[in-house]
């Protein structure tokens, strides 16, 4: 057990989040502050050398030193269960300016699974630490390989030894979803097995899963023991509950965002993705945000009853000015009590 009384200072990743969290948001989010280092959305790989294009596709950091605006390092998330296809594609990847490379066996989407990738491999531990060792031997010693797992596939049974395989093909970290593929992302979570798995590896371990809130985040340190937390769904939920967190650890005092810089943070979102996507997809990943938005603040249900059946850029940014608007109004009020 950690001490309760002198918390040191955690490292705090995002999760990876398919088609939810890409550059733009990972931008927004390292600006809040909070976040040591995000993980792209994985690239899939089959048993080819992808084009250099698909990488910085899904992660254009690669361009600017593999780090956000304001620095923080991204690594990138490759899928797949060809250890020769990953090993050839963790090169290129490194190539193209990786300079850490994630692996995936801990998605549990069926479309996924059904193509001998995420966490299906967590079946066959062997194979688990076959891609590993081979994506290992394929780079750099000085870039880290980390891994991302479940507690096991069909039940819970295996995580123990999935942990071990990922250690023993050379993962630098494992981060640890406790919960198996079966459970889905349904409560409760077992934390605990983090732990024990923290207790066998040599290697630092990433605790993840159901840290919503910063009292959940002092829960989940008591628990695992773990001095390192991935945040995905939550850190969408609340944009600076990492930033929470290390103020706590800090031993600072802080407040918590309000739901008027929220709404700015979405308004900074829409405008800068508004010419990315085609129109009839306006809003849409405003409309996404706001379904994480509503498990914490009572408001953004509100906002997305107003914006969900809206498609049109002028109808859509007056919503966002009278709330902008109304907020301001709210705030000055405040002010003056």
């Amino acid at each position: 057990m950690i001490s309760k009384t002198t918390p040191s200072p955690p490292t705090i990743y995002q999760a990876p989040m398919e088609g939810v969290i890409d550059h733009h948001v990972r931008s927004l989010l390292c600006a809040i502050g909070g976040v040591d280092i995000c993980v792209t959305e994985f690239v899939r790989v089959t048993d080819q050398r992808l084009p250099r294009r698909v990488f910085t596709r899904l992660c254009p950091e690669l361009l600017h030193g593999a780090a956000t605006a304001d620095g923080t390092p991204v690594r990138l998330q490759l899928l797949g269960g060809n250890p020769t296809a990953m090993a050839d594609n963790a090169r290129k990847a490194v190539a193209v300016g990786a300079n850490a490379i994630d692996l995936n066996f801990g998605c549990p989407a069926k479309s996924v699974n059904k193509s001998d990738g995420g966490a299906c491999l967590l079946q066959t531990p062997h194979r688990l630490e076959a891609i590993v060792g081979a994506v290992r031997r394929a780079v750099p010693q000085a870039i880290p390989i980390t891994a991302k797992i479940r507690l096991g596939y069909n039940d819970r049974s295996t995580y123990l030894d999935n942990a071990l395989a990922a250690a023993a093909g050379g993962a630098s970290e494992l981060a640890v979803h406790a919960r198996a593929k079966v459970d889905g992302y349904k409560p409760p979570v077992y934390w605990a097995c983090i732990g024990e798995i923290r207790q066998r590896l040599d290697i630092p371990v990433i605790a993840n899963g159901d840290i919503w809130t910063l009292e959940a985040f002092k829960r989940c340190r008591e628990v695992t023991g773990c001095e390192a937390f991935m945040l995905g769904r939550s850190l969408l939920a609340r944009p600076d509950l990492g930033l929470q967190i290390k103020t706590y650890c800090a031993g600072e005092r802080y407040c918590p965002m309000r739901w008027q810089q929220v709404v700015g943070l979405l308004w900074d979102y829409y405008q800068t993705t508004r010419e990315i996507y085609p129109s009839k997809y306006l809003g849409n990943r405003i409309k996404q945000w706001l379904t994480y938005l509503k498990l914490a603040f009572p408001e953004a249900r509100v906002l997305f009853e107003k914006l969900k059946r809206l498609r049109i850029a002028e109808a859509i940014e007056a919503v966002f000015i009278r709330e902008l608007q109304d907020r301001q109004r709210e705030l000055k009020v405040m002010e003056g009590l």
